[in-house]
C-alpha cells in the first residue's frame, strides 16, 4: 500500500525486494498502525519520497540474508521500529543519541515499511520480539511502546513519580498506562472530551481516575505525557502538574502551542519533548513489557483496509491500537 497523494494509499504490485549488504529482507506478518503513519499519508511529515510504503511497527520473518548479516538466521522473527538506519559518526551518534541523528532514515517515510507483503530493512536496527506475544500483540510495542516507553523515563528523571497524567489514551498511552501501574504509579487519563470507549478501556486496565482533556484533574500530578497531537494540551498539562513537575510531549507532529502565562511554567515545571528512539530503548523495554504483563489491545485489517484502519483512527473510531496483517 503505498502513497499515491496526500491523503491517500492506493495497492501497487512491485517485485520482492532483495536485501543488499547489511540488510535482510522480511515477510511481514504485522504492522501496527501508528498516528505518525497518518502524520505521512496526511502531508503533515512532508513525504520524501514519492510512491513512499508506510509502516514502522513491523513483526516479520526474515526469509533471505543480505551479505554480511551473520548474527541472524532466516526464520526468525525480528521486530521493526521507526528508527531505520543512522550514521554512527555524528555527535549524537558518538554520544549515545541515536535518536537524533543528523543523517538518520525513518521506516515508513524515508524507507519502505511495513504495510507491505515484503520489506528489506538494515538488520542492525531489528530486535527479538518476546515469545509471549503473538505477531499483531507485538506490533503496537515497536513505536507505541517505545515512544511511551522513553517518554515515561524521561518524565520520571526529575524525581518521584506517584501520579502521572497521559493525555489522549491511544495506542502509546494504553500500553505505557499498564507499564506505570505495574510500577506502582496512579495514573490519570485524558481523553477526548466524550470518548468513552477510551475511558472505559482506562479504567479496565486499572488507571485510577479518567475523564475528558476538559476536565480538571482530580488531584495534582507528578508529571504528564502528551501523546495527542494538540498543542492547546500543553498549558492544559502544565496547569495540571504541581511545583518540580514534568510535562512531556511524546508526538512527533503538534499542532501550535497557545501563548499562555508564565505562572504555569514557573515554579520550576519543566516543559520537553522526545524525539524518536533508540535501539538501547528497545532492548531495555520489550522484555521488561513482557515481565509486567503489558498486552496491546488490537483492532486487525487486512493489508488492503490500510486507508479505511487510517481513517478510522483519524477519527477515533477505536480504542488502543489498530494491526495491519497481509
Amino acid at each position: 500500500m503505498a502513497l499515491a497523494e496526500i491523503g491517500r494509499l492506493e495497492a501497487v504490485r512491485r517485485a520482492d525486494p532483495h536485501p543488499g549488504p547489511g540488510e535482510i529482507a522480511l515477510q511481514v506478518k504485522a504492522c501496527g498502525v501508528c498516528r505518525t503513519d497518518l502524520h505521512v499519508v496526511d502531508g503533515e511529515l512532508a513525504s520524501r519520497r514519492r510512491g513512499a510504503i508506510p509502516g514502522h511497527e513491523i513483526v516479520g520473518r526474515i526469509v533471505a540474508l543480505g551479505p554480511g548479516v551473520t548474527d541472524l538466521e532466516v526464520g526468525q522473527r525480528v521486530g521493526v521500529g521507526w528508527l531505520a538506519q543512522t550514521c554512527g559518526r555524528c555527535r549524537y551518534c558518538r554520544d549515545g543519541q541515536e535518536n537524533l541523528c543528523d543523517d538518520a532514515l525513518f521506516t515508513g517515510w524515508t524507507r519502505d515499511g511495513g504495510y507491505a507483503d515484503q520489506v528489506v530493512v538494515d538488520a542492525r536496527f531489528c530486535f527479538p520480539i518476546p515469545e509471549v506475544y503473538a505477531d499483531a500483540e507485538a506490533a503496537p510495542l515497536l513505536c507505541a511502546g517505545l515512544i511511551g516507553f522513553r517518554a515515561w523515563r524521561m518524565a520520571c528523571e526529575g524525581g518521584r513519580v506517584e501520579r502521572l497524567g497521559l493525555f489522549g489514551f491511544g495506542a502509546a498511552a494504553h500500553l505505557l498506562a499498564q507499564l506505570a501501574i505495574f510500577e506502582g504509579q496512579a495514573v490519570y487519563a485524558f481523553t477526548r472530551p466524550g470518548d468513552a470507549a477510551a475511558q472505559d478501556l482506562a479504567r479496565d486496565l486499572g488507571c485510577a481516575w479518567a475523564g475528558g482533556s476538559d476536565e480538571l484533574a482530580p488531584a495534582p500530578l507528578d508529571a504528564a505525557i502528551i501523546f495527542a497531537p494538540a498543542g492547546d494540551l500543553v498549558p492544559i498539562a502544565l496547569r495540571a502538574v504541581r511545583k518540580g513537575g514534568a510535562v512531556v510531549c511524546g508526538g512527533i507532529h503538534m499542532s501550535d502551542i497557545p501563548s499562555f502565562p508564565y505562572a504555569l511554567l514557573w515554579e520550576e515545571r519543566r516543559l520537553f519533548s522526545v524525539a524518536n528512539v533508540t535501539r538501547a530503548d528497545a532492548a531495555a523495554y520489550l522484555p521488561r513489557a513482557a515481565r509486567a504483563g503489558v498486552r496491546a489491545h488490537v483492532v486487525t485489517y487486512p493489508l488492503e483496509q490500510a486507508q479505511q484502519a487510517l481513517d478510522d483512527l483519524r477519527r477515533g473510531a477505536f480504542a488502543g491500537a489498530a494491526v495491519l496483517q497481509p
